[in-house]
């Protein structure tokens, strides 16, 4: 069955089993490793993927529920080749050890913070042992045996406030230039 699909914003098509994993088209068909089996039941998260906008276990949907829909794997998280700011906080902070959980994580806390389910400096991220709570509970879908979570909260407590940084930059650059497209109509006009 020739299926097309949005899979980390470029069309694709795969021609496969309407049954075959979108696990396994992702990795044998389109050649996207990033994405990894841990359990192939659904329970470790490491398969994490996005789908239309909602982190899914990609072991367990079928490739022919994907027609005409969006993808983005970890590989789709990074912008330009500007590393997503969890992917950066993942390194930086030693979130990251051996690596079979840490793509499935990585979209998971992107979903995350992209979706404003946890904000910087609001009482949801801080380093609050509520903050922290709350960063694992949402995170409970991914297991990791190596870190024991702390430098993963870390990680995403840190994206956190950088995505609020980046955030107030570019308001901050958009009100400066409506500004200066308010003074160039009013000299315009004068």
């Amino acid at each position: 069955m020739k299926l097309a699909l949005e899979v980390n914003g470029e069309p694709r098509t795969v021609d496969c089993s309407p049954w075959k994993r979108l696990l396994d088209v992702l990795r044998d068909d389109l050649r996207l490793t990033g994405t990894k089996e841990g359990c192939g039941e659904g329970e470790c998260g490491a398969c994490t993927v996005l789908l239309d906008g909602e982190a899914v276990n990609s072991c367990l949907v079928a490739i022919g529920q994907c027609g005409a829909r969006s993808v983005t794997t970890v590989e789709g998280l990074a912008r330009g080749g500007v590393l997503h700011a969890v992917q950066r906080q993942l390194v930086a902070c030693g979130g990251a050890q051996c690596g079979i959980c840490t793509p499935g994580i990585a979209v998971c806390a992107a979903h995350i913070i992209d979706r404003g389910l946890i904000v910087a400096g609001s009482d949801s991220v801080g380093d609050s042992a509520a903050a922290r709570a709350r960063i694992r509970e949402l995170l409970a879908g991914n297991i990791c045996r190596c870190t024991g979570y702390q430098l993963i909260v870390d990680a995403v407590i840190a994206a956190a406030h950088e995505a609020v940084q980046a955030s107030t930059h570019l308001s901050v650059r958009r009100r400066v230039t409506e500004a200066e497209a308010d003074a160039e109509t009013e000299i315009d006009g004068a």
